[in-house]
């Protein structure tokens, strides 16, 4: 750096990348803002310049220079900014440290430091241990680590052949000439040194051998009444491995998310169309299970449906200085769990890194939904969409009934009826399906009431058609009224 470079510097003043000291007295302070400057963009500390920016000076010995290098070496891991002196007149000069950045996270004196504008501060704690595990990440992240508790005979060996036979029917693996699932793993990168990875387990581990070594092998699921957490429509949790549980939480979404029905001429069969297009919600539930931190036990996927909106979750946070914001431009992938992602990517349910929230959004757009609301924060990741009114979810609960059936019950509760005997005329196995689907959305909608509504839960309730019922009976050319 020569004079003018250093005049040109000072000009720009204090900020992030750039910290002023008067002389090397503040060295400990300036060793907080280097460390700061590490863990963030970089930048340059000068000695020898006020903080109003005039440039001073100061003598520079062996010592000066000594002293620091000593306080860098309290820097861990070890950092080496470079030390250039710029030569003023009378024997002065400025020091300044050029910091590279982008690394870390660093200490100084065991303590982390970021820097916000012009200030210097002490990381968070969680920050700190977030970094920690990013810089980790390559190596000893918890997906790559020894499964020390499950063996081969714990895995569903028919999963692991399914994986690599769909691999190789997509092209995205050459074929390996045998079908031995401990060569299948070990060619898929989840066995090392003979032993499984927790990766391994987390994919293709039996169901019912999961407890009590991997509680988070989780996925929990809830229709709510209305739109908060207050009353239950259905509740659910169930365990199994990744592939598992990426089947049941759609079949949950199919049973309770509604949809818009109609009949098309000479069709005898109504056409659907669900609230939310199926590939979004495949892709929310993969990024899910394939981004989440599997390291918490307690952790799990989290499905919750409510009256205006549907929500997904996962355990963890946004790595990688990942924002939601960034979720919604195009961005770099670096999964969380790139073995378990890798997978995930084999068997064609993702299908490009770093293009799933992309991909959500493009087909809410299509659909002319709004776009995704993505939010991180409270040791989980969240994805939130909602319908295009919020009245939307409610009217489709009602349209899940289809004409043909809602006459039927009507006519037939044209005389009190018990719920049971209501579900056994519609044909449904299910006592909870019946009712979230049929029996409520009738009752919501105002054609069926209860007998004894200030009691929902009587041995003696029964429901009869009411007089709006009747009326949209005889529309349809029923037998009501």
């Amino acid at each position: 750096m020569n004079r003018t470079e250093l005049e040109r510097l000072v000009a720009q003043g204090e900020s992030e990348c750039l910290e002023l000291k008067k002389s090397t007295g503040q060295r400990t302070a300036a060793m907080k803002s280097v460390c700061a400057m590490l863990n963030g963009l970089g930048g340059f500390v000068l000695f020898g310049v006020t903080d109003r920016g005039e440039v001073v000076g100061q003598m520079v010995t062996e010592k000066t220079l000594r002293d620091i290098e000593h306080e860098l070496t309290r820097i861990e891991p070890p950092a080496f900014p470079d030390i250039e002196t710029v030569a003023l007149r009378d024997n002065r000069a400025v020091i300044a440290l050029r910091i590279p950045g982008g690394g870390g996270p660093y200490t100084y004196d065991g303590r982390a430091y970021v820097r916000f504008g012009v200030t210097t501060h002490v990381m968070q704690q969680a920050v700190y241990e977030q970094r920690l595990l990013e810089r980790m990440h390559a190596s000893k992240r918890w997906e790559n680590q020894p499964a020390h508790r499950l063996n081969m005979g714990d895995l569903d060996t028919s999963e692991v052949i399914r994986t690599v036979d769909e691999a190789i029917r997509r092209q995205r693996l050459e074929d390996p000439g045998t079908r031995d699932a401990s060569e299948l793993l070990t060619g898929l990168g989840l066995v090392e040194d003979g032993q499984l990875l927790n990766a391994a387990v987390v994919l293709f581990a039996k169901r019912d051998r999961l407890l009590p070594y991997y509680p988070q092998c989780m996925l929990r699921m809830a229709r709510f009444r209305g739109e908060d957490k207050s009353e239950f429509i259905d509740n659910r949790q169930e365990q199994g491995n990744a592939f598992q549980l990426f089947q049941v939480a759609q079949r949950f979404l199919r049973d309770h998310l509604p949809v818009a029905g109609r009949v098309l001429p000479n069709v005898f069969e109504r056409v659907d169309d669900p609230l939310f297009p199926t590939a979004t919600l495949r892709e929310a539930i993969a990024n899910a299970l394939c981004h989440r931190d599997y390291s918490i036990p307690g952790g799990a996927i989290s499905i919750g449906i409510y009256d205006d909106r549907l929500e997904i979750s996962n355990t963890g946070s946004l790595p990688f200085d990942i924002t939601p914001e960034i979720l919604l431009q195009p961005h770099h992938s670096r999964p969380w769990n790139p073995l378990i992602a890798q997978a995930f990517y084999r068997r064609g349910i993702i299908e490009s890194w770093g293009r799933g929230t992309l991909k959500i959004r493009e087909l809410l757009a299509a659909a002319e939904l709004p776009v995704p609301e993505f939010e991180s924060g409270h040791g989980e990741v969240l994805v939130r969409f909602r319908a295009a009114v919020a009245a939307q979810l409610a009217r489709s609960r009602t349209e899940q009934v289809t004409e043909q059936v809602a006459v039927r019950i009507l006519e037939y509760c044209s005389q009190p009826r018990r719920a049971k005997e209501i579900q056994e005329l519609v044909g449904l196995r299910s006592r909870e399906t019946f009712r979230a689907n049929y029996l409520r959305p009738l009752v919501d909608v105002g054609w069926l009431a209860m007998t004894v509504p200030d009691k929902p839960h009587s041995r003696n309730q029964r429901y009869v058609t009411t007089d709006s019922g009747a009326e949209w009976l005889k529309k349809q050319g029923g037998k009501g009224a």
